[in-house]
């Protein structure tokens, strides 16, 4: 039996997955949490197999929780669901440890195949993800500047670019307003622009911006 823990913090999401993981003959929801430090204890408390985590979770984002997880729970498959396609955050996921990128959008027979095929052990890539890699492999040394931040850096810059102010980014990812102010400090720095305005022009250029609530 394929154990599976939901971490999601929309109600909806995670009664959908349940009740249509819950058909399989194989598998079975062990557990669910609604953000990052309830995701990580309920590792620790019931070992499920398999992890469906989103990666815009309120506090750590899904991205900092799977980096964790997979340092202290090695063994553990983690598959990374989302509101946003595969363009934007798909790559980071896997290289941060993820076994499976899936869209929110996926027809759910595509989401049982990922599942059981991450529970053998493999990771599931779509073409899309593959042409991605590629492409990643065959510019490393010629990277835009947005891809040198670090993923919580990255979560701020598309914040920005969406026009929300330091209170409101503060608020919205359960940090300090200094804290978001350094972060913004070490966004410009890297990526060598000037304010919010080029950062906004920036996000906007590159389409970073895809699905921000």
């Amino acid at each position: 039996m394929i154990k599976i823990l939901i971490a999601d913090d929309h109600t909806i999401v995670r009664v959908g997955l349940k009740q249509m993981i819950g058909e399989q003959f194989d598998m079975k929801v062990i557990g669910e949490a609604v953000d990052g430090m309830e995701a990580i204890e309920k590792v620790q408390s019931l070992a499920p197999n398999i992890l469906i985590l989103d990666i815009l979770m309120p506090g750590l984002n899904g991205i900092e929780i799977l980096k964790q997880l997979k340092k202290d729970f090695p063994k553990l498959y983690v598959i990374m669901f989302s509101i946003h396609g595969e363009d934007l955050f798909a790559v980071r996921s896997l290289k941060a440890g993820a076994s499976a990128y899936l869209s929110k959008d996926m027809e759910l027979d595509k989401i049982i195949e990922t599942i059981r095929v991450v529970s053998t052990g493999r990771k599931y890539i779509s073409n899309e993800i593959v042409e991605q890699l590629v492409y990643e492999l065959n510019r490393e040394h010629d990277k835009p500047p947005h891809e040198l931040l670090s993923d919580r850096e990255f979560e701020v810059l598309r914040l920005i670019g969406a026009g929300k102010t330091n209170s409101q980014i503060a608020e919205e990812l359960f940090l300090s307003v200094k804290t978001i102010s350094t972060f913004r400090a070490r966004i410009l720095e890297k990526m060598n622009l000037k304010n919010n305005s080029q950062l906004t022009h920036y996000v906007i250029q590159h389409s970073l911006l895809e699905e921000i609530p």
